[in-house]
């Protein structure tokens, strides 16, 4: 079956929101509608809507009051299921040979019913580390507690998390994961077929050509969530470490919020705080860093990072997490074991400006060889490879279903 005759019902966790997930989701659409195939896709966001554009039908999904926080930007509605038949009646409709999901939020349980009930088979992308987030976020909510008391309860969060996720994952036919290490590790917990999943980046809406800045001090980026999974506390020994040193002349600039910005606020003497940004704000943001410093230690990918190359940026990350395999070390940024390396390797970069220039074109060459039409590419091929659909059924369906497409074409219920 080739991907043009696939058709993908996806389930994302984020559509709107200002995450790693709904760049995937967004740009996901995108490629099925550029090719006009059929895709239909059900994330959640302020209404219910049903808009139909081209091959692709988007389906939004309200949630409702018997929902609670995950954090700034995310949500989880105990009752999202209400919207199941539906969604039932629409994904009969489309009659999908594959369901995706992107992980266990209340959108992704939804698609995985429907797969259930309909013997759809069902593919899932681990897209967070949630047992990581789990645990993290513990020791947090418990740091009141002398650390004998709080650390047990944190670890005792992270294994629960583990072990519940890990169950989740076996559910699915198949899997795709954003680096190595996880691909080997959900193969070897869910004894489930696993598959890398890439990841791309529009080279022309992050481009060093957006840079309108010429003078003024080193700039440290950092973009993403101010959150306690993103370590992003090591920003203010970051700029501790740096004020040691003779130079002295650079700012930082943060771009996103969340939970730790008060703290980031309290502790950090030269900094700015953009909040979240978008569109040709965000593009300037990056393309005006110098290098970006990006501390989390449980991305599994790490958009942000190929944003920053591809906006001509070297990169500074830490050798825990997908970050070290987008990064070239000692080409376009440097991979850090410990904060006392992540610290020295910003000030290298400071201090040596022939080396930050060769840095920021290495980078933007590698970014711009990463697609989003080669990583999804490589998803249809392994969904085709997975699937045992036969390919004359798809054909003969083929025409009655496109006729059927453009009759529903741009039409918004």
């Amino acid at each position: 079956m080739s991907e043009r005759h696939l058709r993908v019902a996806f389930f994302p966790d984020a559509f709107h929101e200002v995450d790693g997930v709904a760049v995937v989701a967004r740009n996901f659409a995108a490629y099925a509608r550029q090719r006009e195939i059929p895709f239909m896709m059900v994330h959640a966001g302020p209404c219910d809507q049903v808009i139909r554009e081209g091959s692709v039908i988007r389906v939004q999904l309200r949630r409702g009051p018997m929902k609670f926080p995950l954090d700034r930007h995310h949500e989880f509605d105990l009752f999202f299921l209400r919207h199941y038949r539906k969604v039932a009646a629409l994904l009969r409709e489309f009659a999908a040979d594959v369901v995706q999901i992107t992980g266990p939020s209340d959108v992704g349980i939804l698609g995985a019913l429907c797969a259930h009930n309909f013997k759809i088979p069902l593919a899932a992308f681990w897209q967070t580390n949630l047992p990581q987030y789990a645990g993290l976020r513990a020791s947090k909510a418990l740091s009141f507690l002398p650390s004998e008391l709080a650390n047990p309860v944190s670890r005792a969060a992270q294994k629960f998390s583990l072990l519940a996720t890990t169950r989740f994952y076996k559910i699915p036919r198949f899997l795709f994961a954003p680096n190595p290490e996880i691909v080997e590790e959900l193969i070897q917990t869910t004894g489930k077929p696993c598959f890398p999943m890439g990841h791309g980046v529009d080279t022309a809406r992050f481009d060093p050509d957006f840079r309108n800045r010429q003078n003024g001090p080193f700039t440290i980026g950092y973009v993403g969530r101010l959150t306690p999974e993103k370590n992003v506390r090591w920003l203010s020994r970051l700029e501790r470490a740096l004020h040691h040193t003779e130079y002295r002349d650079f700012r930082l600039l943060i771009v996103g919020q969340g939970a730790e910005e008060s703290w980031l606020r309290a502790n950090l003497q030269c900094a700015e705080f953009a909040g979240v940004l978008t569109g040709n704000e965000l593009s300037r943001a990056y393309a005006n860093m110098d290098v970006l410093a990006f501390p989390s230690e449980t991305e599994t990918f790490g958009l942000v990072v190929l944003e920053a190359l591809a906006s001509g940026v070297a990169a500074v990350v830490t050798a825990t997490g997908g970050p070290k395999y987008t990064v070239q070390h000692g080409k376009t940024g440097y991979v850090a074991r410990n904060f006392e390396e992540f610290a020295a390797y910003v000030a290298i970069l400071m201090t040596t400006p022939d080396l930050l220039s060769s840095m920021r074109k290495a980078a933007r060459e590698y970014a711009k060889a990463s697609s989003w039409d080669s990583a999804f590419q490589n998803i249809y091929q392994t969904y085709c490879s997975q699937l045992s659909v036969p390919m004359a059924a798809a054909l003969m369906n083929d025409n009655n279903r496109s006729l059927n497409d453009s009759a529903r074409a741009h039409t918004v219920v």
